[in-house]
């Protein structure tokens, strides 16, 4: 997967190449996501270099909602490395898109995140039929990015720091 991560795009090159609807939805996206002091500051306090090689397609609304996450955490630690790739030529490795493979600083696998918050995935599983419908519209809106997020900082706790 190095190659791939090497030849993956950044976030915002791969941005320009998606259509101006996606594009702006992903960027409104991105503008509204409000992270908590805490939250701001364990992003910061990766020490280690990260990389993560996002698997994406803009116009699937996982990849708007969750893509912005990434770039927040670049945003706010240079240890964090993403390189985008679409899932064309991929679909045996990536059956779900967005996956987020992500790495230590040698390329050591330390985990995964595949297509949404593990907070939604769960309510999906237990939740009533008017949960799920109430917590996918909360998800769909953005309400849950800070999740996606914690869920990345726990894989990369939990085997790489």
């Amino acid at each position: 997967m190095v190659e791939s991560f090497n030849k993956g795009l950044s976030f915002d090159e791969f941005l320009n190449k998606s259509d101006e609807d996606d594009r702006n939805k992903t960027l409104e996206m991105y503008e509204n996501i409000k992270l908590d002091d805490d939250l701001i500051k364990s992003i910061m306090n990766i020490k280690n270099e990260i990389n993560i090689l996002a698997c994406a397609e803009m116009w699937c609304p996982d990849c708007v909602i969750n893509l912005p996450a990434l770039k927040k955490m670049k945003d706010l630690n240079d240890n964090i490395n993403i390189s985008t790739i679409k899932r064309d030529g991929y679909e045996n490795e990536f059956e779900k898109i967005p996956t987020f493979i992500i790495y230590d600083e040698k390329f050591n696998k330390l985990g995964r995140f595949i297509e949404r918050p593990i907070t939604i995935k769960e309510v999906e599983k237990t939740g009533t039929q008017p949960e799920i419908i109430v917590a996918k519209k909360k998800y769909r809106k953005g309400e849950y990015i800070t999740d996606t997020i914690k869920d990345i900082i726990n894989i990369i706790n939990l085997k790489g720091e």
